[in-house]
């Protein structure tokens, strides 16, 4: 029983120890992907964030004294929404052709469309947040294993490598999930409201059009 207890333990050791390894390489990697993140959220407020000016009630004003198709694009281009959204909306707008329940399907399309990009964008920054700190105790415990022995036979050298790599790794994985969780909270606010002034703008123009049909 002894042997047998001896063995697993030794088994149980091997198998966390080799562990430690992969933990730090993906917590090297967690920490070029928040660079990288970092850095396109700044990207996207240059170039997109910065721009989105848009005074709801003087667009649908706007949008409701259009008299054709082609004035709701124009005043659309001309409006503080994001590039993406005036596209959406052209598009919309660009097929006179379509009957009212075709124009909604393709409506919530684009809307779906829309809504998924941004939730891959926080979702990545999310699972970071709760990946991080998980890697980061795993890289904190592993070494402490060794740590613990090193202690016994009084290499105090070993001990001290172990407890250093334990406060890294704990330190890096905090940051980390710290600026996931920063990063995923301006997204998640953006966002909403880029979602709710665009299902409001696409509403509007649906209704616009819809009164504008018999006419056509």
């Amino acid at each position: 029983m002894e042997l047998f207890s001896t063995t697993a333990s030794n088994v149980l050791r091997s198998i966390v120890g080799a562990c430690q390894t992969p933990v730090i390489v993906l917590l090297l990697l967690f920490a070029v992907a928040i660079v990288i993140v970092i850095g396109t959220l700044i990207g996207e407020w240059i170039s997109e964030r910065r721009h989105f000016t848009v005074f709801l009630p003087v667009l649908v004003e706007d949008l409701k004294a259009t008299e054709t198709s082609e004035e709701a694009e124009d005043v659309i281009k001309d409006s503080g929404l994001l590039m993406k959204q005036k596209q959406i909306l052209v598009e919309l707008l660009s097929h006179p052709d379509l009957t009212p329940e075709m124009r909604e399907s393709l409506a919530s399309s684009l809307e779906y469309q829309e809504q998924n990009k941004y939730d891959r964008r926080v979702k990545v920054t999310d699972l970071m947040a709760r990946l991080a700190p998980m890697l980061g105790l795993l890289g904190t415990l592993i070494p402490l294993g060794p740590g613990i022995l090193a202690l016994g036979t009084g290499d105090v050298q070993s001990l001290s490598t172990a407890i250093l790599t334990a406060f890294d790794t704990t330190s890096l994985g905090l940051m980390i999930a710290g600026f996931a969780l920063i990063v995923s909270t301006i997204r998640k606010r953006w966002y909403k409201q880029y979602m709710v002034i665009y299902d409001s703008i696409i509403e509007i123009v649906l209704e616009v059009e819809r009164k504008r049909q018999p006419n056509d």
